[in-house]
């Protein structure tokens, strides 16, 4: 079994750092490999060209523009992506807000992903409080973040929260401090308990 994990939230979350955290302890305890696929290490560059063609400004990621043409190309590559790396054996950490798709249900969809029922697919939110979120953004200095923290008053109002019949689908984890035993508890949650007559899956720490 292949399995395609999912690291959605907004910006300053953390997604692509704690996605680093737990690759290595996820192929030690599943025994397959994976792929890191962060969307804007796969698009960034490619956005930035194509969005400072029509507007003059690369960094413009956030406007009406860009979430109405570019936007959803960059997520369906990404996924498309993913899913030749699972046909190939090798599983998938998909990094990406996602915040359209959570709510849709569409990473849940088999059919609009594009794979089979050998693949495990679980879904990790990750969160934290807005001012956070903000100081994070603040302080890494990002140039793609300029549209967002220009117009922060209306970036939030884009902000989803998944309610709480959705968030019993997701795997909600709190990134504003988290310890050891928060990342053994994601590890656990996202390998999954393991069938009957299989073997205990031995988790190893994860570092931290």
């Amino acid at each position: 079994m292949t399995h395609l994990v999912f690291f959605c939230g907004h910006a300053g979350t953390g997604k692509t750092t704690l996605a680093k955290r737990l690759i290595r302890p996820l192929a030690q305890a599943t025994g397959v490999a994976f792929c890191l696929l962060d969307k804007d290490t796969l698009y960034g560059g490619y956005s930035a060209a194509a969005i400072g063609a029509l507007t003059g400004d690369p960094n413009d990621r956030d406007s009406p523009l860009f979430l109405q043409h570019l936007r959803d190309p960059e997520y369906r590559g990404l996924i498309d992506t993913a899913c030749e790396n699972l046909e190939q054996g090798i599983s998938a950490l998909v990094i990406g807000p996602l915040t359209r798709e959570i709510r849709d249900r569409r990473l849940f969809d088999r059919a609009w992903l594009g794979v089979t029922n050998n693949v495990q697919i679980r879904v990790v939110w990750v969160y934290t409080s807005e001012e956070t979120a903000h100081q994070r953004i603040l302080a890494r200095n990002n140039p793609n973040d300029a549209y967002k923290l220009a117009h922060w008053d209306e970036y939030r109002q884009r902000r989803f929260v998944p309610n709480a019949d959705l968030s019993k689908e997701l795997l909600m984890f709190d990134n504003t401090a988290p310890q050891r035993a928060d990342y053994d508890a994601l590890l656990a949650r996202i390998v999954g308990a393991p069938s009957a007559g299989e073997p205990d899956v031995i988790l190893p720490p994860v570092p931290v």
